[in-house]
């Protein structure tokens, strides 16, 4: 199946919801037990896209939505904002055809050519082909906090993972590029 990558519009964030609540009531990718309803979805969509961060839409031949995937701030803390965190969801359909990877590497490079030095993995339920995915493309573990959740009737440990993006941290970030104007530089 091919998909075509293109920056998510108001027009998806129906389809969003609708992947993203599959992913809240049968995996563990999430940790909300209940989907967020419109609303709070377009608010969610309109906090990462007024700040100009990566959100992107993969359209199938069919014309339907088979994934989406964004970078958005890791924490709201100034010091953070050369750091983004990564999120990928897919449709059931799309799922172990690659288009996870075409959304990552995508967002890294989106995220590296804005400026941002680090890329975070937050993983629930320690997902194996998370994980996968993210090792395939440049990240490394850096730690596991077991039982941090408890959803479906067990205890679902956090993988975290990371990759350098660019210069990464072996030169000082530039305060006028764009992750530096996110809090008033």
């Amino acid at each position: 199946m091919s998909f075509v990558l293109r920056p998510a519009t108001h027009a998806d964030i129906a389809s969003i919801r609708e992947i993203y609540a599959d992913a809240v009531l049968t995996g563990t990718a999430s940790y909300e037990i209940d989907p967020p309803d419109a609303a709070e979805m377009t608010a969610r969509f309109e906090a990462i896209a007024a700040r100009g961060y990566p959100y992107l839409a993969a359209e199938a031949a069919d014309g339907s939505l088979a994934g989406y995937a964004y970078a958005a701030a890791f924490r709201p803390r100034p010091a953070y904002r050369w750091l983004v965190e990564d999120s990928i969801y897919l449709s059931q359909k799309a799922r172990g055809q690659g288009l996870g990877r075409q959304l990552l590497q995508a967002l890294i490079e989106r995220s590296t050519a804005l400026g941002f030095r680090q890329m975070a993995a937050v993983i629930g339920g320690a997902s194996a082909a998370s994980v996968a995915l993210h090792r395939g493309c440049g990240f490394e573990m850096v730690g596991t906090m077991t039982g941090t959740g408890f959803k479906h009737g067990g205890w679902l440990d956090t993988v975290f993972m990371q990759r350098r993006l660019g210069e990464g941290t072996s030169t000082s970030p530039d305060a006028d590029t764009y992750p530096g104007t996110l809090f008033g530089g």
